[in-house]
């Protein structure tokens, strides 16, 4: 407790000083470069001091809905306050309520045709799922998009069914949606169980067996994990319904298709079914914290700053997982970057348009803080959103790189915006010259990193982002990752670039043009 009131002290001393040299900047010439003169404000000493309050042991990891994660949205909302910096809804103060609730993992089995299959061993599910069925609707790859659908003359009102990764091909090799040698989202991994149970569900089906028998092994890893750590699934509870979803092994689901492999004809499957898959569930209080500084001349329009605020708390033998790196990296780095356009501002220098900053929880949950902000409760309207960048990691260097060290991983830049790319090249070659690198942008990439942070609930609408990425190191997800092993150097270059690039998002005359939109 000394130890965190020293550091309190520190900072508000630090603070002040920064301030004094961002409010000289009125007396200089005309012609000075304003973003350079507050990126200046932007310090190692000041990531530091914030960071070892941040990531310690106090704070016990920031796991969602605990006590550590309350001192953290504390911290973040006295940050605020004492920069002067509004929330983004006064009426209601700086935090946007998450409700969230805890699945416990469940326990049973189901029987099929009186064979009795137990859970975790030819099948996999994170929720709970009763009920008894007469037959299971075999509907190929599942898909329904664009004049293609596999549930032509089908009714799965009220049914079960089965549904297998991939998607249709032609005879020549290439993709029947697509056109080309290259697949559609379809048969994406991060989203394909989404997709088909977002279709089967607007039809009416009560729950979706499916086959993926590649990426069986990772649900079989999660799973594991859970029951070893007598853990849950949380979600959002907006997201809670009665329809259920099994992962099933290729033994398991070739005992109903016996050429499931090859067969595509959609049809029905006389077969008992009955499941007994029982859990309890537990309502998680958690919380984003979201500041704005509203535009001088566009205030209707938003840039999105985010990181997360959360990590994933103490493990079973009772050691604290800090997250200095994950995210607290990204945390102090959203606060200094607030705290940069609030000096300018204070100094007539406001940006044009508003910039939201946004800490979200949950992000180690399957990114439900975010989630929650742009699909149940956009704070501000996602149709007037230029753009989100994201940092998530930027205080460590990928031991697996090889290449100078002042570097940061973007990901995402090109995946909607041409403009927006362009302008973040520009960008840093103008001030920071950090090297820019997209190993992990490529779409066969298999960490599917742009799929696995908080940027993609924005992207998934059409809203341009970047994401600002370190790469993982020994310590991810592990006690080590502790405020001492930041590089506050890189931590410093890195978030000057993200408020030079945000800086002329919000103040060039056009919004970013989003010429590759998907649907």
């Amino acid at each position: 407790m000394k130890q965190l009131l020293f550091f309190a002290i520190c900072l508000a001393m630090s603070c002040n000083s920064s301030q004094k040299v961002a409010s000289d900047i009125n007396n200089e010439d005309a012609n000075v470069d304003y973003s350079i003169r507050y990126a200046e404000t932007i310090t190692e000493v000041e990531l530091k001091e914030h960071l070892y309050i941040y990531a310690s042991d106090e704070y016990e990891g920031r796991e969602t809905g605990e006590p550590g994660q309350k001192k953290a949205v504390e911290y973040l909302k006295a940050e605020y306050e004492r920069l002067k910096i509004p929330a983004a809804r006064p009426e209601k103060g700086y935090f946007q309520d998450v409700p969230l609730e805890m699945t416990e993992l469940p326990s049973g089995s189901i029987t099929i045709n009186d064979n009795v299959y137990n859970l975790g061993e030819s099948f996999l599910t994170f929720t709970k799922a009763t009920g008894d069925f007469d037959e299971i609707v075999y509907v190929g790859y599942g898909i329904e998009e664009d004049g293609y659908s596999d549930y032509d003359q089908l009714d799965i009102d009220g049914k079960i069914i089965l549904a297998k990764f991939g998607e249709p091909m032609n005879s020549d090799g290439t993709y029947k949606l697509s056109g080309s040698l290259e697949p559609t989202k379809w048969s994406n991994r991060s989203e394909a169980i989404g997709k088909r149970a977002a279709v089967a569900k607007a039809k009416g089906a009560k729950g979706m067996l499916f086959l993926d028998e590649l990426n069986y092994p990772r649900y079989k890893g999660y799973f594991d994990y859970m029951k070893n750590n007598d853990g849950g699934q949380m979600t959002l509870v907006e997201d809670s319904s009665e329809f259920f979803y099994l992962v099933l092994n290729k033994q398991l689901a070739q005992t109903l298709v016996s050429d499931i492999d090859s067969n595509t004809e959609s049809k029905s499957i006389p077969a008992k079914i009955s499941l007994n898959l029982s859990g309890a569930n537990q309502k998680i209080e958690t919380e984003n914290v979201v500041a704005i500084i509203k535009g001088s001349e566009k205030p209707d329009e938003y840039v999105v700053i985010s990181s997360h605020l959360d990590h994933i708390g103490v493990n079973a033998d009772g050691e604290i997982n800090n997250g200095a790196d994950d995210d607290g990296s990204g945390t102090v780095a959203l606060l200094e970057i607030a705290e940069a356009f609030k000096d300018a501002a204070d100094n007539g220098k406001s940006p044009k348009r508003s910039i939201v900053f946004l800490h979200v929880t949950g992000e180690e949950k399957g990114l439900l803080g975010s989630k929650y902000y742009t699909d149940f409760d956009p704070i501000f309207p996602l149709a007037n959103t230029v753009a989100n960048l994201n940092i998530d990691m930027i205080g460590r260097i990928d031991p697996k790189r090889v290449g100078e060290r002042n570097y940061i991983y973007l990901i995402g830049s090109d995946k909607l915006s041409t403009e927006l790319h362009d302008l973040s090249e520009e960008i840093n070659e103008k001030y920071m010259n950090i090297e820019l690198d997209y190993t992990y942008n490529d779409e066969n990439d298999p960490n599917r990193f742009y799929y696995r942070s908080d940027h993609y609930n924005f992207a998934k609408n059409n809203i341009p982002i970047i994401f600002y990425f370190n790469g993982t190191h020994d310590d991810y997800h592990k006690p080590g990752d502790t405020p001492d092993k930041i590089n506050y150097d890189l931590l410093e270059n890195r978030t000057r670039l993200i408020f030079h690039t945000a800086w002329e998002i919000a103040n060039r005359d056009e919004k970013l043009l989003v010429d590759k939109a998907t649907e």
